[in-house]
């Protein structure tokens, strides 16, 4: 028996090792040239016109609401994609929706949120969840509220993955308004560096590369933890927790 609780034991701590790994690895080379090539988050919101910026967060919460019936109907056609392809079919819907500037890059905007969450569903999917069961919705959903890949990251956004919501009718509702400022600000960086006609195509481009293996990344560690919780049977706080701390050392 003892044998048995050793085995256990070192799986689990060799699986958080793993998602440790994919979560310093969603902040990787990528993640920090985009950061000084782009500056802070909030020089690059300031470039972006008034009627842009203050009406961002709603028109985050309607590409959410979108992004959501987009990504079940495409699921029902298309099979998941390996997290390359995904990358690159995003890749080049960013590049195309900056080609024109920030007139194109708004009419991108809702497609690559639909292909976002589309790619974090595979990874749900990946781990063994159906994508179409409303708490694994959520979770979706929830993923997209991790700070973004132009904020600093100690690791500290991990208490996300624990925070849960009571499945009610309006429930979904309530959890995209509160996910939608925290995007709209993720969203508006994007935005900002597309705003720039022929210049923003490869901006555009190189930011959804960045912005879809970010997502991707967490959504692996987000649902990795789900299922490592439910195979190893250990409480899911107390495996947040212990990632937590393999994030601060």
């Amino acid at each position: 028996m003892q044998d048995v609780v050793l085995i256990e034991k070192v799986d689990t701590e060799a699986e958080l090792d793993r998602l440790a790994g994919h979560y310093r690895s969603a902040g990787g080379a990528g993640v920090k040239l985009l950061n000084r090539l782009g500056g802070s988050a909030e020089s690059l919101l300031d470039q972006l016109p008034e009627p842009v910026r203050s009406g961002l967060t709603d028109a985050t919460e309607h590409a959410l609401w979108a992004a959501m019936h987009a990504a079940e109907g495409t699921r029902r056609a298309v099979p998941d994609q390996k997290p390359w392809v995904n990358t690159a079919i995003t890749t080049a819907m960013g590049a195309a929706g900056g080609l024109g500037g920030m007139t194109t890059a708004l009419v991108e905007l809702p497609a690559t949120t639909a292909m976002l969450l589309r790619s974090i569903q595979g990874a749900a999917a990946r781990e063994g969840f159906d994508p179409a069961a409303e708490n694994v919705k959520f979770d979706c959903i929830r993923v997209l509220s991790a700070a973004g890949p132009m904020s600093e990251d100690d690791g500290s956004d991990l208490g996300f993955y624990s925070v849960r919501l009571t499945l009610t009718g309006p429930a979904m509702q309530k959890l995209i308004a509160m996910v939608a400022p925290r995007l709209s600000v993720v969203l508006g960086q994007k935005l900002a560096a597309q705003s720039v006609p022929l210049l923003g195509a490869l901006a555009g481009g190189g930011t959804n590369y960045v912005y879809t293996r970010y997502y991707q990344q967490v959504a692996r560690v987000h649902f990795g933890l789900r299922r490592l919780a439910i195979d190893a049977d250990i409480p899911h706080p107390e495996l947040v927790q212990r990632l937590s701390q393999r994030m601060l050392h």
